[in-house]
């Protein structure tokens, strides 16, 4: 019997998180992080990371596992959280995944099998010494001419991705974009997936969301938590530290912008990140849409998945 799995997905800033600590507790559910920044520990900040007032008592996975110099793969997570949510289910209750990294929500509902293809270690050390140089935005262009479906998908400060991605087509000579079609095909069949996205009609809405996000993580001194990373020693070329809000406050940090640039460009890189993201998940076509500004307010919202998992999600 395949297992019941809620996934909550949707771009940063869209209220997952809170919406998914309602339906654990409406549903006696436990939740499993699906954010490939959150899993970092000591960044906490600038990864909006669920503060354990917002869990609610809620058990929450897959956050704090890592350093900030640990290299963290598709595999690593899909690893670690497919026997959390066997877990979770075994004693009872429901396991609900929640994140905006679509790589890791792939890992979980498609039977995955990019390529055959290991990895080339002198390659991929070119290629970060390219990016260390040139910058990030020489690869990510060259990205766009070899697999122009998984540029759209990532973002330029995915550095590590993008570095596999031009690997992948260097020594097979196929985009990664088109494994992950093959693999799209097929359905992961452990999982009964109900899968609820958040959006906004009105994109105005969501970027203000975002705008006031940054702001309210300066307040709580994002600049401060950058400082200590690099203090106690993590590098700023780090994976963790090519995330939105580290990479541009570490640019500020170094001279090359000012606050009030480094500030504008976090804002503007998140806007597209988040449109990166929406681009992803409308490709799973089991997805269900909910758009957070037909509602009056999150109770109205909250009510209206409640009523639509009734008829759907065989639990409870």
């Amino acid at each position: 019997m395949a297992i019941p799995l809620l996934i909550i997905v949707g771009p940063t800033a869209s209220g997952k998180s809170k919406l998914s600590v309602e339906l654990a507790k409406f549903y006696d559910g436990e939740i499993i992080s699906a954010d490939s920044m959150q899993i970092y520990k000591y960044m906490d900040i600038g990864t909006a990371k669920i503060t354990d007032e917002e869990k609610q008592g809620i058990p929450h996975y897959m956050i704090d596992i890592v350093e900030p110099n640990v290299k963290f793969s598709v595999a690593e997570f899909e690893k670690m959280a497919k026997p959390i949510i066997d877990d979770i289910y075994k004693r009872g209750r429901l396991p609900i995944v929640v994140g905006g990294t679509g790589l890791y929500i792939d890992s979980l509902i498609y039977i995955m099998n990019f390529s055959d293809y290991i990895g080339n270690d002198d390659f991929r050390s070119a290629l970060k010494n390219i990016a260390e140089v040139l910058g990030n935005d020489y690869l990510f262009n060259r990205l766009k001419v070899v697999d122009p479906k998984m540029f759209d998908k990532l973002h330029p400060n995915d550095l590590r991705r993008i570095i596999r991605a031009l690997e992948v087509y260097q020594f097979t000579g196929k985009p990664i974009s088109v494994y992950q079609e093959l693999s799209s095909k097929r359905m992961n069949p452990e999982y009964d997936v109900i899968m609820i996205g958040l959006n906004f009609r009105d994109r105005n809405k969501l970027y203000k969301r975002i705008d006031d996000r940054v702001d309210i993580m300066l307040k709580n001194n994002l600049v401060n938590e950058v400082v200590n990373l690099l203090k106690i020693g993590y590098n700023k070329y780090d994976t963790s530290m090519q995330a939105l809000g580290y990479k541009e406050i570490a640019e500020y940090l170094d001279g090359n912008v000012t606050f009030d640039e480094a500030i504008s460009n976090l804002k503007k890189r998140t806007r597209r990140y988040a449109k990166r993201q929406i681009t992803w998940f409308k490709s799973y076509k089991i997805i269900n849409w909910f758009y957070v500004d037909d509602y009056i307010d999150f109770e109205e919202l909250k009510k209206n998945i409640i009523c639509f998992l009734a008829g759907k999600l065989n639990f409870k």
